[in-house]
């Protein structure tokens, strides 16, 4: 174990030394717990206890939930029942998600760029109608997203008498879809729209698009923002016999493939779609540590560099969603394991093979995105590529927002 004397070299490394032990530590540990090295493993562990902080620099406060993921793989690897009893992977309230998910909107500008392109991606391809539907797949089923829109529809149509305008908005909990429609109904009315609204209550893997209570005839938009990849959680076994029919097939999820096959047969005018731009859905737990490492990494730099370390939103946001996601990426399996995130590169084929076509990103939307990120610390920028948008820090893609047609 930690001897005296390595713990005084270990508080004699500068910053960047400790860094690198720390992420050594990590790759180690997963490494270890992939080849069944138990006592490895613990080791591991142990000094990462020592090392990782939740108040820290960005890599030691990374480092505390790759940690606990870790350990979590330990004890659901060799002690089966155990991880059910003691329910190490926490559930939130209805009320404490909504607050992680907004303190994420305001300490980054990812969701506000998503929001602000799709927005203007869906004005564009409604210009000229005055009755529109929009299919809202987000997980938050943010009311501020289309109050915007319903702004923005009034300035580019503003002698359009009572435009009318519908929002299928999904949703697990009721009470978020009915605080949603409080919200919107109050903004339309303002805006002197003909309002309605259809709450579905449910989450998107029970969902049959074709089912949806959407008036056919009607342009519709679809917005779809860091959820999709949820669709691609299979079981293990399903898997497999995916990949051994068609082992080059963009699409492994038999899941995927019928939603994907839905939102095309409701015929949308535009599918705006956000997801992020990084790759942790392979089987290797080591390779999932090291690419999630990569991704989360960065997103507690782009914090360390415009957040206090000492502010609670942080601190909790970074603990709570997060923490969770990495969690949910290192330690779970099969149907339990959502967060199963991939790259536009692997996106692009499996919408074409569904029968879309992408559309490319607005200049003008590109330009509105570019002039709300002044207002952000310099090091996000938005890159454009394969008629798609990206939203960088320094020069790393984290998220890309891409357009579809039918």
């Amino acid at each position: 174990m930690l001897g005296p004397l390595y713990q005084q070299v270990v508080e004699r490394m500068n910053l960047e030394s400790k860094g690198i032990l720390l992420a050594n530590l990590l790759k180690d540990c997963a490494a270890y717990t992939e080849s069944g090295n138990i006592n490895g493993a613990d080791i591991a562990l142990y000094h990462l206890s020592r090392l990782a902080s939740p108040n820290g620099d960005p890599l030691q406060r990374v480092a505390t939930y790759f940690t606990e993921a870790l350990a979590y793989c330990q004890v659901a690897k060799n002690l089966r029942g155990v991880p059910k009893v003691l329910r190490l992977v926490k559930t939130i309230s209805t009320l404490e998600q909504e607050f992680v998910r907004q303190q994420f909107f305001n300490l980054y500008p990812f969701l506000k760029i998503a929001y602000l392109i799709t927005n203007q991606a869906i004005i564009e391809a409604m210009q000229g109608e005055i009755a529109i539907n929009v299919l809202d797949l987000s997980p938050s089923s943010d009311a501020f997203q289309w109050i915007r829109l319903m702004q923005g529809l009034k300035e580019h149509s503003p002698n359009t008498p009572c435009m009318k305008i519908t929002i299928t908005a999904i949703h697990e909990k009721k009470e978020v879809l009915e605080q949603m429609e409080l919200l919107l109904g109050a903004e339309a009315k303002r805006l002197d729209f003909y309002f309605q609204f259809n709450p579905v209550v449910s989450n998107l893997e029970s969902l049959d698009p074709e089912k949806l209570p959407i008036k056919r005839g009607e342009p519709l938009a679809i917005s779809c923002v860091l959820q999709l990849h949820s669709l691609l959680a299979t079981a293990d076994d399903d898997m497999v016999k995916m990949r051994a029919l068609s082992p080059f097939s963009p699409c492994p999820s038999h899941k995927m493939e019928c939603f994907l096959n839905g939102l095309w047969k409701l015929q949308p005018r535009v599918l705006v779609i956000t997801e992020q731009e990084s790759n942790v859905n392979g089987p290797s737990l080591t390779e999932r540590v090291y690419k999630a490492l990569d991704f989360y990494g960065t997103l507690f730099d782009c914090l360390e560099a415009s957040t206090s370390r000492t502010l609670v939103e942080r601190s909790l946001m970074e603990k709570m969603l997060l923490g969770e996601e990495i969690k949910n990426i290192v330690a779970c399996e099969g149907v339990e394991r959502k967060e199963r995130h991939e790259k536009l590169v692997t996106w692009i084929p499996r919408l074409e093979l569904a029968g879309f076509g992408r559309v490319p990103i607005s200049p003008y939307g590109i330009w509105l995105a570019s002039k709300l990120l002044q207002s952000y610390v310099p090091r996000y920028h938005i890159h454009q590529k394969h008629k798609c948008l990206f939203i960088c820090w320094d020069k790393i893609p984290l998220f890309s927002v891409s357009a579809w047609k039918f």
